[in-house]
């Protein structure tokens, strides 16, 4: 990929995702796939304004020894020096960009119960350094090809082949070719308007139904909303955007609404592994019972990461026409494969998603309905054929999604 390019794309990132300014702390989290690419992205940031850019390094391979030979305890443990990162992130709101390239079974064979007992064990420590920043600092996620990435989506490719279809494929479905800048302007715009019109329907319940077996009602909150696109950091009030790309519209619907079946419709990469061809039952807005064809222990174990992991956290509402969709591929990434159809999330629900949140406690917000969990989990459910019907609080029927495709 031409170097003028990968450098529109971290122009991209640092000033329309991250939305970094002058006198800003920015930590970049990213694999090992592409030192070159990140470099240009620290060097975007720093002509933001930025004054202080930390690269964290992460490598699948690693955290497969560290699972194999360290102890429970140790895995498990907090450190000193990471407690203070933790309250420097709370003090100081840096801008955090993730970049994702990693295998999409990066992590097979990993000792998922192990890993689990110690993600619980940490979150009580990180949950509440993470609900004082929740909603406050400006932060993105954005994607690269990795080569064991590339040959997973490209199989039949050479290595260097799969990579250069990868990059194509990330930066088309990111508007990141011709004017990203104006290209994200005009999708913001888009976005914007659905979630006016949803949010004016006063929408008290969702029915999702396909031939595969889906059949789920949801319930949604008085004061949520539906959002997409960019965001707004509380406090500071600086426009970014968490996702490149998205095509989503979103909202956190009340916990313990939620009946019925609901069926994927692609696989899902959760830990570094893919769980494929999955199901959940729902009631009193629990799953009760789920089954997968592949890696059905792992998606058990997702359910059962704390009280609010089996509870819904998004129903999104993506059409089937998604320039993503359209791409013609299976990402194994849920950056991207959730833009490509409709999707829901199990786990945390999004505060933003209810009208001025800033107004009200997190707790607050919590007892209104929004879904609290370490978790949050995305999964595909759109179809050719999903038909989404809204129940309006007026009484009234809307048609929300027909043959996959936005009805209005």
């Amino acid at each position: 990929m031409k170097k003028t390019v990968l450098r529109e794309y971290a122009r991209l990132i640092a000033r329309c995702g991250g939305a970094v300014k002058k006198g800003q702390s920015v930590i970049i989290t990213a694999g090992l796939d592409q030192p070159e690419f990140i470099e240009m992205l620290v060097k975007e940031c720093y002509l933001c304004g930025a004054k202080e850019v930390t690269v964290d390094w992460s490598y699948d391979a690693l955290a497969k020894l560290h699972n194999k030979y360290c102890s429970d305890e140790v895995l498990g443990t907090v450190k000193g020096w990471e407690e203070e990162r933790l309250k420097y992130y709370r003090d100081t709101l840096p801008v955090r960009i993730y970049i994702e390239s990693d295998d999409p079974d990066g992590l097979f064979g990993i000792d998922q119960a192990k890993m689990a007992r110690a993600q619980q064990k940490r979150y009580e420590v990180v949950k509440p350094y993470r609900d004082a920043m929740e909603g406050r600092y400006q932060w993105c996620i954005a994607a690269v090809p990795g080569a064991k990435w590339a040959k997973k989506v490209f199989p039949e490719m050479r290595k260097s082949a799969a990579i250069e279809a990868l990059w194509e494929k990330i930066l088309s479905s990111s508007r990141a070719l011709n004017n990203p800048t104006e290209a994200w302007e005009k999708h913001n715009k888009e976005l914007k308007e659905h979630c006016a019109h949803l949010n004016s329907l006063g929408i008290k319940e969702l029915i999702y139904k396909s031939s595969n077996g889906t059949d789920l009602r949801v319930g949604m909150m008085p004061e949520a909303r539906f959002c997409g696109g960019d965001e707004t950091a509380l406090g500071s009030g600086i426009v970014f955007n968490p996702n490149i790309p998205t095509e989503e519209c979103f909202i956190s619907p009340k916990k313990g609404l939620a009946e019925g079946t609901v069926v994927s419709t692609k696989p899902l990469s959760y830990q570094g592994q893919l769980i494929e061809n999955f199901s959940f039952t729902f009631k009193d807005g629990k799953v009760v019972s789920c089954t997968a064809e592949k890696n059905e222990s792992l998606l058990k174990e997702m359910i059962n990461m704390d009280e609010g992991a089996s509870y819904l956290g998004e129903c999104a509402i993506v059409p089937q026409s998604s320039p993503i969709n359209r791409a013609g591929i299976l990402f194994y990434n849920t950056l991207f494969d959730e833009n490509a159809c409709c999707h829901l999330a199990l786990g945390m629900g999004f505060i933003d998603t209810i009208a001025d949140y800033d107004k009200y406690t997190l707790d607050e917000m919590h007892k209104m309905g929004v879904n609290d969990s370490m978790i949050h989990v995305d999964f595909m459910i759109g179809a050719d054929d999903l038909s989404i019907e809204a129940i309006c609080e007026d009484g009234h029927r809307e048609s929300i999604l027909k043959n996959g495709e936005w009805a209005f």
